[in-house]
């Protein structure tokens, strides 16, 4: 009709009146606050050593993230305790009722439903684990922009899941003053080795387009299980990622993704138990070395993921060969000491309710970063369960022992406190110093008229007199 008016369709609104897009604002102005916040704080204010380790003082934070497609229609306490298995699943009811875990910064009920566009944070005071005291080494800053740095074991590069402040990047910001920090290759967390750091967007964006085109070659050292055979060996299998959340990658000459490695005999030691090795990777994939050696039969000797026979078996995965039956894991641990808990999956308290006393004030030690969850590792085709289905269900049973083991280690000691006073975690046991790291180290990269390398770490000193017989060659045009 002439003249009719055409109404524009008005935005969907949530249960507390936002617009998606005014949550996004939120959510981005939020972050900025604590971004400001944490540029405040110095390396004084945040690091110490105690017991041969570098320690965070603990903080409060803040959690935050708008809510996952696969929430929605979910009550938040079926979200948190299917999707958040940092804690025991009794603490989450608690929690929620204490205001700890909110839905647009209001308190909910248990029951309450996740809607899209819902703003779900979770207040907390954080204890990451600590890292080595072995200082994060820089081998050289060019003049265009481009950060080599010697990364040591059990430090991650980026913030994510319980580290923040005892990352790479979060190290060099606050130990070395960087900012704007662009990492172009990226080490596991237990691997230790070279890294290289853009200053700026521009020279990360050109290594990155070097590395992903082969115009950059890698050098490992490694140590692995058994004596390795002479001259060089090479590796072409197929790899693929078998669940994502474990972090477990195997050979799989089907739906796998070319992968090739060489690999060369250095040393082996006196007692015949132990090789170090030289690697050099020419594809990208994840763990790609660590599988490698697995598939042929000489695992690196300390790799919790890939020389694990309890999860394996005997064989270790050589060949690509899977038991065909696999025996039960051991029986879970069981906390003894019932003030902790009556059962292994038994809940600890929640902290206690964000009051003017528990929550910090505003501007202080307050963080906000995006929520980090696991969820289940079983998400294989219907072709590739039967295969693979056992062993990710065994990693993954295997991680939940060792998650257990580590409530059961809590200091019983009745002068040590078993109990933070602010949130009631329960103190972790240290890590052991095998389990800060794996003979794996990033020791020499070399890309058009440079070259950057590492000292030889500790476990490889046996092979610095045969090292220089290996080292890499560019190959002739």
């Amino acid at each position: 009709m002439k003249g009719e008016r055409k109404h524009r369709r008005p935005e969907s609104r949530g249960p507390d009146g936002d617009t998606p897009a005014r949550k996004a604002i939120k959510l981005s102005d939020h972050r900025q606050e604590q971004k400001d916040e944490d540029e405040l704080m110095t390396a004084a204010d945040i690091y110490f050593e105690e017991g041969g380790l570098q320690r965070i003082h603990p903080y409060f934070f803040k959690f935050a993230t708008h809510a996952k497609g696969r929430w929605v229609g979910r009550t938040i306490l079926e979200v948190f305790r299917s999707e958040f298995r940092d804690r025991p699943p009794g603490y989450y009811e608690p929690a929620i009722a204490q205001g700890i875990i909110e839905i647009n910064n209001e308190r909910v009920g248990p029951s309450t439903v996740v809607r899209n566009g819902d703003l779900v944070t979770h207040f907390i005071h954080r204890h990451e684990p600590p890292v080595t005291t072995q200082p994060l080494t820089i081998v050289q800053e060019t003049d265009s922009g481009l950060l080599i740095v010697d990364k040591p074991g059990s430090i991650p590069v980026h913030p994510s899941g319980r580290y923040n402040y005892n990352s790479v990047v979060k190290i060099l910001e606050k130990k070395h003053g960087y900012r704007a920090l662009h990492p172009i290759n990226r080490l596991d967390r237990l691997t230790s080795g070279l890294m290289l750091v853009g200053l700026n967007a521009n020279v990360a964006r050109r290594m990155e387009n070097d590395l992903s085109s082969h115009r950059i070659q890698k050098e490992y050292i490694c140590k692995v299980k058994g004596v390795f055979p002479t001259g060089r060996i090479i590796c072409d299998q197929p790899i693929r990622v078998i669940a994502h959340k474990l972090s477990l990658n195997c050979v799989d000459p089907n739906e796998g993704k070319p992968s090739l490695t060489e690999f060369e005999l250095l040393s082996v030691d006196d007692d015949q138990m132990h090789s170090v090795v030289y690697c050099r990777p020419k594809t990208g994939r994840t763990h790609q070395i660590r599988v490698h050696l697995q598939f042929l039969g000489y695992p690196i000797a300390n790799d919790p993921l890939y020389c694990n026979t309890e999860v394996w078996g005997d064989n270790l995965g050589k060949n690509g060969e899977l038991p065909l039956a696999l025996p039960p894991l051991s029986e879970l641990p069981t906390p003894t000491d019932t003030s902790t808990a009556e059962t292994p999956a038994a809940p600890s308290p929640p902290p206690p309710a964000p009051t003017q006393e528990a929550k910090p004030p505003a501007g202080k030690d307050k963080k906000v970063n995006k929520m980090a969850g696991t969820t289940s590792a079983s998400l294989l085709t219907d072709e590739s369960r039967a295969t693979w289905g056992p062993l990710v269900s065994r990693m993954e049973n295997w991680k939940t022992k060792q998650e257990l083991a580590i409530l059961v280690d809590v200091p019983t000691d009745a002068d040590a406190p078993r109990k933070c006073d602010k949130c009631s975690d329960p103190f972790m046991p240290d890590p052991t110093p095998d389990q800060l790291y794996i003979w794996l180290h990033a020791w020499r990269y070399s890309g058009p008229g440079w070259s950057y390398e590492t000292k030889l770490p500790a476990w490889a000193s046996g092979a610095t007199e045969y090292i220089d017989r290996v080292k890499y060659q560019k190959e002739s045009a």
